[in-house]
């Protein structure tokens, strides 16, 4: 198998394993706030959120460039005290391929989350849990199957994220080339036989990921 091809291949991955564990990290708890709690500017952080799942990839990658680029709105301070930069190098990648997963992994767990049993939390309440312990013994545990769902999702959209990723960490081979842009490099450049590979390569990863989602999804019921 060509260097490029196994290059692209891990870099996916990394990528992939490393955004769903940012959108673990923020997704659950902001899941949480919004399907419990009742604030100003409650709709707007709601609409924040999903806003990459209704916009085309190449504008949200647009506004992280206008974000994070080299005279962004953070990135020009970044810039300015460290004299690095987070475009074009792979942690660009996982950035743009976090924000496209989030509204994915939000949404499952957020459904989840509202469906669980409010007589099961109150229990907890009345033998003197506080919410948060309630939340992490009660709620999370019972909607367990949602946020499986949503870790699932996450990771296959960063698995195929395309556009965001071209706009903000480019298409470096070696670099910042996961396998959606190295398969649409061996399109553009004639290269069809390692185009399928790509192909074959991230169909049979992408069911596995199924696969091992499916079979995690049957030992939380």
């Amino acid at each position: 198998m060509p260097d490029t091809i196994v290059s692209a291949l891990w870099l996916s991955i990394r990528v992939s394993l490393l955004a769903t564990a940012l959108n673990a990290v923020v997704g659950i708890p902001l899941a949480y706030v919004l399907a419990k709690r009742r604030f100003w500017g409650r709709q707007a952080l709601d609409v924040l959120v999903t806003l990459p799942l209704v916009l085309p990839p190449t504008v949200t990658g647009y506004y992280l460039i206008v974000l994070l680029g080299r005279r962004g709105w953070l990135g020009a301070s970044l810039y300015t005290v460290t004299g690095w930069t987070i475009t074009f190098t792979w942690y660009a990648a996982v950035v743009a391929a976090t924000v496209m997963a989030l509204p994915l992994m939000v949404r499952a767990t957020r459904a989840a989350i509202e469906g669980v049993n409010p007589d099961f939390e109150r229990a907890a309440f009345v033998l003197g849990r506080s919410e948060w312990r309630t939340a992490l013994e009660v709620t999370l545990p019972l909607a367990r199957r949602g946020i499986i769902a949503g870790l699932v999702l996450a990771f296959a959209r960063a698995l195929g994220e395309f556009g965001a990723t071209l706009m903000l960490a480019g298409n470096i081979p070696g670099k910042t080339a996961t396998v959606p842009l190295a398969i649409y490099t061996a399109v553009q450049t004639g290269e069809m036989g390692e185009a399928v590979m790509l192909v074959l390569a991230l169909t049979a990863l992408s069911c596995v990921v199924l696969v091992v989602a499916g079979r995690l999804g049957a030992r939380a019921a």
